[in-house]
Order: C-alpha cells, then structure tokens, then sequence
C-alpha cells in the first residue's frame, strides 16, 4: 500500500469511526448525526432558510436539504415560518423541543472532541486540520466548513 493510499483509507476510517460514534452517542436522543448537525446549525445560527442552511451543511450535499427538514419538522423539532423579508422563502428555527435537543447534542459533541483533542498535541492538531483544508478546498463541503469558520469568527 502506497502512503497516498494509506492516506485515503485512513481518512475514510476516521471519518467512519467518528460517525459510528457519533451515532451512538445520539442514539439514545432518537436522532442520526445529519439531524443533530440541523439542530446544531440552527442553535448557532437562527433563523436560516432552507438554502441558507443548506449552505453550510456538510453531512448532505446540495443546498436543498428538505427531506432532512422534513423529518425535523415531523418531529416537532423544527418550524417553518414565512420570511420576513420575503415571505415566498422559508425561515427554519428550533422548536422549544428542538432547542432543547441541541444542548444536549452539543454536550455528545464536546465529548468527541475532547477525544479527538486526547488523540495529539495541538501542533500536530492543527498540522492535519490545515493539510485537510487544502485537501478539501474548493469542493463543497470544504466550502460549507469554511463558510461555517468564517461566520463563527
């Protein structure tokens, strides 16, 4: 196995075994990891429309994540209201439920950050986060990171 191809693999497997347990962090909240990132989105960032959202998602590619939505909305953890600036788009926001939810998600994801922090040191932390942000530059959902660090700067 070449070392680029090693590369490839391993970044797969971490970002599987991140997901898996992720996913069973939040299995007992009854919700996956791409509604968990809605949820967490929304806390941040509330309201934002359907495309809006869609933007800086990077768990569904394109910006129309309505099925996603939908699920969320059927759950009484997210609602849809008219714009108020144009009342042909949809704002998205947290439900009381929803916001609720989002706390506890955001506590499953300090606690796999605070495992992946234990995994180096901070030099080598930030050596694989700039090498994967050239890796992922220009492509959407390298985009959608990079639009999410901007705004939370």
């Amino acid at each position: 196995m070449t070392p680029v191809e090693e590369l490839r693999y391993l970044i797969l497997a971490a970002q599987r075994e991140g997901n898996r347990q992720l996913a069973q962090a939040l299995r007992p909240h009854g919700i996956t990891p791409a509604q968990a990132e809605v949820l967490r989105l929304l806390a941040d960032r509330q309201p934002l429309t359907l495309s809006g959202l869609g933007e800086l998602l990077v768990c569904e590619s394109g910006t129309n994540p309505s099925r996603l939505v939908d699920r969320l909305v059927s759950a009484d953890l997210v609602r849809r209201v008219p714009g108020e600036q144009d009342r042909r788009q949809v704002e998205l926001s947290l439900t009381p439920a929803g916001a609720r939810l989002a706390r506890k998600v955001a506590g499953v994801e300090d606690d796999l950050h605070r495992l992946l922090e234990s995994a180096g040191s901070a030099r080598e932390l930030a050596t694989v986060v700039a090498f994967l942000r050239t890796l992922v530059d220009g492509q959407p959902a390298g985009d959608a990171v990079a639009r999410r660090k901007k705004s939370s700067e």
